[in-house]
């Protein structure tokens, strides 16, 4: 029995050698087999699955200002090294070219040491690798160039094996200028702005070259197969980089000042349709702003306007109306509420009987009711068709991807209520983009020729220029002639008599419209405001139209007199100012210095006398050249006498009559602290000269303007009480605080849109 089991258990053993055997040889067959029967066939697929066309990005065509110099998105090329090693002669990689080599690389670096270089680049060319990235870090250009010359990679990529992989990043020369309008592109060619919209011109069309796939990355080979990207072309845009630096500036110090959620600011060409600048800044941190939506078009910009639509409602009123004059009078009530179409419209204050340019002037939502309830009332559809015919209920089809649809409500919606119309007049149940808005306002000033505003204006290859855009006509004559005399009036008259006096100018006049609109949140309206300004300038002879938006603001101003007019005003002045034409008048209007003798006080002598050599005036009573000397009259008028002015160590300098830069100069290098007041050379200081010197004392200079016997840039009015418009309504002037700055209304003050009766319920809110 124990033979038997024995017996079976050596078979079994026997068998199972032998079956490994026979596979052991089966394998070695098979190998054989493939190694040298099909070792050709099975060679040339993996090399064929290694080597594979793949594209070569395009270089990326820039974006132009409006003079077709200032770049404001631009491709530069970047570089990664790579190295091939198998390419490489005992030659050229000695021992001594790889030691100078990997200590270049490690100083150039900085992430490992010579010796770590050292062995990576040895390790590589004994495995024969065939590529080797040796840093992730981007070069530039002129980095490529050095690194070319450093030892091995100086014989060049054939012999030195040196690989510089080309990668293109887009570059704004200007920052965070017009950033929002610029755009960009991510790689599931979704994006924003200029360049989303005009990608198809700006991609340019990748080539293809051959590519070998190695451990670390791919190779490229240039056989001569490759085809050769063809680059993007360039856009030339309507956008002044100057005018755009204003409007941000602008609009940034407005939003910081009234703690505002976010703003925009569109200014444009009246006649031609250009836009010359367009800022958009959202809050992203407390006093912190950003170019993060472009408000001025897209759909989180579309808002209730609340009182710029008035413009609207009023030239309907005179179309329909042609025999109404602006003198004609319209009841507005002694309390300054009355009910009106179902609802009760209420103003700030009672304004009585008024004139129907008062009525604009003043912003008065009962009498703006009135006149649009007494001509429409009994046949609203004649209102909204009026509106339509103005052409703000269509989009203005403009240049960049992303405008949004206006909404104009009409009778025949399932929204319609019997308070709509009263409640549409004056800028609510109704929305649109500040864009839709300025071009409506710029069809007033462009003697009533509605044209449809343009951001690009060029499509070039080089100097040749492909495309050329200009501004279409949306619309040859939004009204009468009659008409639009009628609404220009009214709207230089809110400048000069209305709303918004507090930035009329002596210099040049502005026409436009306040808006101060209450904000529609959660069902509800809120003490929450968006204020707005819009109109144009120079209102005898346009040539800009402005609006301006600034949402939300929580302290400081709050209605769009106080807020968002301000901004308008400094972006004027610094457009006039920047405008050839327009200083003519301004130039001639400014009083002629007759003496050749320029106005100076005091400064160093040097620099002084250098001016004088410049200007051929003469001077006598010279010191030393690093004096400090004061000017008095010399003996004739063509003459300046220059008499020493002590500066002694460890004293108080007099700064009297220095200009800030100076007086900086003498006070901070003693460590004192300086602060200032006001513009000009140094009035008064308020420590007096002579006194020892207390490192870290503050020192007041108080500045004075010495300008006004020279022509300037256009002056900026003088502060006033400016007039405040609370949610839309015409408000009363505001009190001058002492700095002359106005004092805000009382909030408490202000009304909702309209007040609903017991037996009115309030129209729904239409859906965005």
């Amino acid at each position: 029995m124990k033979g038997n089991v024995k017996k079976s258990i050596v078979t079994r053993v026997r068998l199972a050698f032998l079956g490994v055997c026979l596979f052991s040889c089966a394998v070695v067959w098979k190998i054989g087999q493939v190694q040298f029967k099909e070792g050709a066939r099975w060679r040339a697929l993996e090399q064929e699955r290694r080597v594979t066309y793949q594209p070569v990005p395009a270089t990326r065509g820039n974006i132009f200002a409006s003079d077709g110099r200032s770049i404001m998105a631009t491709s530069l090329p970047f570089y990664r090294v790579a190295w091939d090693p198998s390419v490489v002669t005992d030659k050229i990689f000695t021992t001594q070219a790889a030691d100078s080599l990997a200590e270049m690389l490690s100083r150039f670096f900085g992430d490992r040491t010579k010796r770590e270089y050292l062995m990576t680049l040895n390790k590589a060319r004994n495995k024969k690798s065939r590529y080797l990235r040796l840093n992730s870090r981007q070069i530039n250009f002129q980095e490529k160039k050095e690194l070319a010359q450093w030892p091995i990679f100086r014989a060049g990529k054939n012999k030195g094996g040196v690989i510089f992989e080309k990668v293109d990043k887009r570059f704004r020369p200007f920052g965070g200028l017009a950033q929002r309008t610029i755009g960009f592109v991510n790689e599931e060619k979704n994006g924003a702005g200029l360049e989303f919209t005009f990608n198809r011109h700006l991609a340019g069309k990748d080539g293809e070259a051959l590519f070998e796939r190695l451990p670390g990355g791919n190779k490229p080979i240039y056989d001569g197969t490759e085809v050769k990207p063809q680059p993007g072309y360039d856009i030339k845009t309507t956008i002044d980089i100057n005018l755009q630096d204003v409007a941000e500036n602008a609009l940034y110090k407005a939003l910081v000042d009234n703690d505002a959620q976010y703003g925009c600011v569109i200014l444009m060409e009246v006649k031609t349709g250009e836009i010359k600048a367009v800022a958009n800044l959202g809050r992203v941190a407390d006093g912190v702003y950003r170019e993060d939506y472009n408000y001025a078009i897209a759909d989180q910009g579309r808002t209730e306007p609340g009182s710029t639509f008035k413009l609207a409602s009023l030239m309907a009123v005179l179309e329909a109306n042609p025999d109404l004059q602006l003198t004609d009078t319209v009841n507005t009530g002694r309390t300054g509420s009355m009910k009106i179409g179902g609802a009760v419209k209420t103003d700030t204050h009672a304004n009585g009987r008024i004139s129907l340019k008062q009525v604009f002037e003043k912003s008065s939502n009962i009498g703006v009711a009135v006149l649009v309830d007494k001509q429409f009332g009994r046949n609203p559809t004649e209102y909204t068709d009026y509106l339509k015919k103005f052409g703000l209920d269509k989009p203005l089809g403009f240049q960049m991807a992303g405008e949004a649809r206006p909404y104009i409500k009409d009778p025949r919606d399932r929204t319609w209520s019997r308070t709509s119309l009263t409640t549409m007049c004056i800028g609510y149940e109704l929305k649109l983009a500040p864009l839709q808005t300025l071009a409506f306002y710029n069809a007033v000033a462009n003697d009533g020729v509605k044209v449809q505003p343009i951001i690009v204006k060029e499509i070039k290859q080089a100097d040749n220029v492909l495309e050329r855009f200009e501004a279409q006509v949306l619309n040859p004559k939004i009204c009468s002639d009659e008409t639009l005399a009628k609404v220009r009036s009214m709207m230089e008259g809110v400048v000069s008599e209305g709303t918004a006096r507090g930035i009329r100018s002596n210099d040049y006049g502005i026409a436009g419209k306040t808006g101060t609109a209450w904000k529609f949140k959660n069902g509800a309206y809120t003490k929450m405001y968006s204020t707005s300004f819009c109109g144009y300038f120079p209102a005898e002879n346009p040539k800009y139209s402005c609006i301006v938006v600034v949402d939300s603001p929580k302290r400081g101003g709050w209605s769009g007199a106080e807020v968002s007019a301000p901004v308008f005003k400094e972006v004027a002045d610094k457009a006039m100012a920047r405008d050839a034409a327009s200083l003519r008048p301004l130039l001639a209007r400014a009083p002629v210095s007759r003496s050749r003798v320029p106005f100076v006080r005091a400064g160093m002598q040097d620099e002084l006398t250098m001016v004088f050599a410049q200007l051929g005036v003469g001077h006598d009573g010279a010191t030393g050249t690093d004096d400090w000397v004061r000017t008095t009259a010399g003996a004739s008028a063509e003459k300046l006498a220059l008499r020493p002015m002590p500066v002694r160590p460890g004293r108080v300098p007099n700064v009297q009559g220095l200009t800030l830069r100076d007086a900086l100069f003498l006070l901070e290098n003693r460590g004192l602290r300086v602060r200032s007041l006001g513009t000009g050379r140094v009035k008064a200081q308020s420590v007096a000269a002579g006194s020892a010197v207390r490192r870290g004392t503050t020192v007041v200079l108080q500045l004075e303007a010495i300008g006004r016997l020279q022509a300037a840039p256009v002056p900026v009015a003088a502060p006033e009480a400016a007039p405040t418009e609370q949610a839309g309504h015409a408000a009363a002037p505001a009190a001058a605080s002492i700095t002359g700055k106005p004092k805000p209304a009382d909030r408490k003050s202000a009304s909702p849109p309209h007040k609903q009766t017991a037996s009115v319920k309030a129209a729904p809110k239409p859906k965005a």
